[in-house]
């Protein structure tokens, strides 16, 4: 920090001169304007200073000039005021009882501080004193600035994330700072101690009252007043490329909980700076918007520590707004299943299903939060004003899926599963239940027969329970111990049973309707039964048998599929 008239009163050599405040602000109260920041001392036994000063400087004099004609006293206060001085110290070793009063009478119509030392006082050595000071504090500054450079060019190069950029500034500013959108979301936030909830308490509202600063003409203004707005006071700089703007950064604390605004400002400059450049190198094109939800919704279902409060602060300020009820969803490709190997299609696909919920969800006034999960499955956390709205929601975003069509690779619903957990009170269950909609929604990829708009738990049944445990060994094993027969004279050329076994069991063991179907003609159909019953060696008509059969099948469905 610059001296202050303040400090350099207190100075030894200062103090051993017996120094007197005669008047300024500070015979009215307050600091007088004693802790105005002074930026240079002049020496000069000039009336006329206006041409010299630039504004800031401490003027020190012997006051000779007016012994000669105290009337001019007061003319000479203006003057340096007009001129900007931050203080007058003169210097008064003998009575001059006629000046005194000139001064007394000034003083207490000045704006500045005025002060009168009583014993004589080497100006040069306060000069050289209060000029060190200044030069430290400057060279403090060009320290402070090349570590702040150094820092996020660091950040840079190493293509930081924006949650790290975030926190470097908030660490070097020692305040919160929150990175947040053009919709006024808050995409990244440090709280440096601050509860979350606190900090990003109706963040949306309180963000739309804070207007953008204004283009500031010098850096002190900038500093002083510009960078700040709205009736919080944010201290923010903008987030972006010239016309090209996306976001800003805030620190939303009012000014006496900043410790030097200039300082802070350069930080959040540097820091917008960082996140413009890092965000151009992405080669990863999803907004910032979504990267920032996904975080959200990972830290949601594994939340360590998180709080309700917490959490919907932090959901909120992404958007989600407070609802009675959540309801967790989950989008599942089956196009990844198609094209495992072309990761490329598959972020396509998300970033095409994202857009497309977004629009749905702006169009049914809807309000979730949404993003991906994993490759191919796309996350949502839905929430409902009330539970009788939880079908009707899903069928207008399932109606926006059927009614899209991708580019140029045909309907987007045959690309999509829906699977639906269940409604909970409370954001984090909600959160929790992704899983289960991840499960039903997996599961529901490898139905055969794919008839509805979205599948809930109830949907899927005993094939959703197949396929949560296909993989375990002993369910393989007991696959293929009772398929084995068919399996292999299937692999010796003898095609047809293990369609005949399914269309059988399909039909719950009805081998007139079978008849009927026109699958067969009825001695056919019978006879191959027949052969089919030797080579399983087992009563179709035993109603265990069928079902152990049955559930055989269905897990060697889902594993050629």
């Amino acid at each position: 920090m610059l001296p202050t008239l303040r400090s350099i009163l207190n100075l030894p050599v200062v103090r051993a001169a017996d120094p007197e405040i005669l008047g300024g602000d500070g015979s009215l109260g307050g600091d007088g304007g004693l802790d105005t920041p002074v930026r240079w001392v002049h020496v000069s036994e000039l009336l006329d200073l206006a041409g010299l000063l630039s504004g800031g400087e401490l003027v020190l004099t012997t006051g000779l000039e007016l012994d000669k004609d105290p009337g001019r006293t007061a003319a000479y206060i203006r003057s340096l005021e007009t001129a900007g001085a931050a203080g007058l110290i003169i210097e008064r070793t003998a009575p001059r009882e006629s000046t005194t009063a000139a001064l007394k009478d000034a003083a207490k119509a000045a704006g500045m501080p005025i002060a009168v030392v009583h014993r004589r006082v080497r100006f040069v050595e306060i000069t050289e004193i209060v000029h060190r000071m200044i030069v430290a504090e400057q060279l403090e500054k060009v320290e402070h600035a090349r570590d702040v450079h150094e820092a996020f060019t660091v950040l840079s190069l190493e293509s930081a994330g924006t949650a790290q950029v975030v926190e470097q500034a908030a660490a070097m500013i020692g305040a919160p700072v929150v990175l947040e959108d053009l919709q006024h979301h808050a995409l990244a936030f440090s709280a440096q101690g601050l509860p979350a909830a606190e900090l990003l308490h109706d963040w949306e509202r309180r963000s739309r009252t804070t207007p953008p600063a204004r283009p500031a003409a010098d850096s002190t203004a900038r500093a002083n007043t510009v960078a700040r707005s709205g009736p919080e006071g944010w201290l923010q700089v903008p987030v972006g490329i010239k016309a090209q703007l996306w976001g800003r950064l805030v620190v939303p604390l009012p000014p006496d909980s900043v410790h030097e605004d200039e300082a802070a400002v350069m930080v959040l400059e540097r820091a917008a700076q960082t996140l413009a450049i890092n965000r151009l190198a992405e080669r990863d094109q999803r907004g910032l918007s979504e990267q920032a939800q996904a975080g959200l919704l990972s830290a949601l279902r594994q939340p360590r520590g998180l709080t309700e409060a917490e959490a919907l602060a932090r959901a909120g300020s992404l958007g989600l707004k407070r609802s009675p009820f959540y309801l967790p969803l989950v989008f599942r490709s089956l196009h990844q299943d198609s094209s495992p190997g072309d990761p490329l299609a598959n972020q396509q696909q998300e970033r095409a299903l994202l857009e497309l919920l977004g629009t749905a969800l702006k169009s049914t006034a809807g309000n979730a939060l949404t993003a991906s999960i994993e490759s191919g499955s796309v996350g949502m956390l839905l929430g409902l004003a009330a539970k009788e709205l939880e079908d009707h929601t899903l069928q207008r975003l399932a109606a926006a899926l059927s009614t899209q069509v991708g580019h140029g690779e045909g309907d987007l619903a045959a690309r999509w599963i829906i699977g639906v957990g269940r409604y909970r009170s409370t954001l984090l269950e909600a959160a929790a239940g992704i899983d289960e909609a991840t499960h039903v929604a997996d599961t529901a990829a490898t139905l055969r027969k794919q008839d509805r708009a979205y599948y809930r738990a109830t949907d899927i049944r005993l094939g959703g329970l197949l396929a949560l445990i296909r993989n375990d060994p002993r369910v393989q094993q007991f696959a293929e111990s009772e398929l084995e027969t068919v399996l292999a004279a299937e692999a010796e050329g003898a095609q047809g049973y293990l369609e005949l076994l399914g269309r059988y069991l399909d039909s719950g063991g009805n081998k007139a309707a079978m008849a009927r179907s026109g699958y067969l003609s009825r001695p056919t159909l019978y006879a191959r039964l027949a052969k089919l019953e030797q080579l399983l060696e087992v009563d179709l008509d035993d109603p265990e048998s069928r079902t152990s059969l049955h559930v055989a099948l269905m897990l060697h469905r889902l594993r050629g599929q």
